[in-house]
């Protein structure tokens, strides 16, 4: 697997799980607790973005380039968990079997 397309899913997969944190422990408690709807709203955003682009990497690794269908599944659902991405960052740094 050409490495430039692992380069790019770990920096998508990185700032999806930032977003992810942000929109959880920033937006929403300046939402609930301070009345400022309009950070959830930019956060939100954010990361509803990056999380699609996440899921299309997945489906392009899983489709292309032989990812596993264990590897496609925690990938999937990493994305779904408090630092789950950066899990997966670890893991796939490590070496993980990606084709």
């Amino acid at each position: 697997m050409p490495l430039r397309d692992l380069r790019w899913f770990r920096i998508v997969a990185l700032l999806e799980g930032v977003s992810f944190l942000v929109l959880l422990g920033i937006a929403m408690p300046l939402k609930y607790l301070a009345d400022i709807p309009l950070a959830v709203r930019v956060a939100g955003s954010a990361h509803g973005g990056l999380f699609l682009a996440y899921i299309a990497f997945i489906a392009f690794f899983f489709a292309k380039k032989r990812w596993t269908g264990q590897l496609a599944i925690e990938a999937f659902v990493a994305g779904f968990l408090p630092f789950g991405t950066f899990w997966l960052d670890r893991k796939l740094k490590q070496g993980a079997p990606a084709s």
